[in-house]
């Protein structure tokens, strides 16, 4: 006896996610691109400063790192059209983007407090982190709101 033919791999993708250019103009999927910019500029700043304290801003450099890449790899998954394999997609992307928000609000924290101590002790590297603090928060707003989009959607 033969078995009945597997269902196709596309039977299981969200009705819902666009292909192509339309995919970062619906909005759980348009975050993809402010969470990688702002999460680039986080790690570029951090890297570009004095590090005071090379256990609180190393955090914030894995973290901001990681998430860069993980989030770049959740892009290409979509634009490529891997998440059409899995039944659990909505779910492993809200999970991860919940995670993230966490972590990189941990990230942020620490990040502030670098900036506090570096006011006093340079005022290039207090600019450099201030930015690198406010886009470490922004990006964690990103990251939040993305998990709850997809989560809602």
């Amino acid at each position: 006896m033969a078995s009945p033919d597997p269902p196709p791999a596309t039977s299981y993708a969200p009705p819902d996610v666009p292909l192509g250019v339309s995919l970062f103009l619906t909005i759980p999927y348009a975050f993809f691109l402010p969470e990688l910019i702002f999460g680039c500029w986080v790690w570029m700043l951090v890297a570009a400063t004095q590090v005071a304290n090379p256990l609180l801003q190393g955090w914030v450099m894995y973290v901001s790192l990681t998430s860069f890449l993980i989030s770049l790899m959740f892009l290409l998954s979509y634009l490529f059209g891997f998440y059409k394999r899995y039944e659990s997609w909505r779910v492993l992307d809200s999970l991860y983007h919940g995670t993230t928000g966490i972590l990189y609000m941990s990230a942020a924290v620490l990040q502030a407090h670098a900036t506090i101590v570096s006011e006093s002790v340079d005022l290039k590297n207090y600019y450099i982190n201030t930015a690198a603090s406010f886009f470490a928060f922004m990006t964690t707003l990103l990251y939040i709101l993305h998990a709850f989009s997809i989560y809602y959607h």
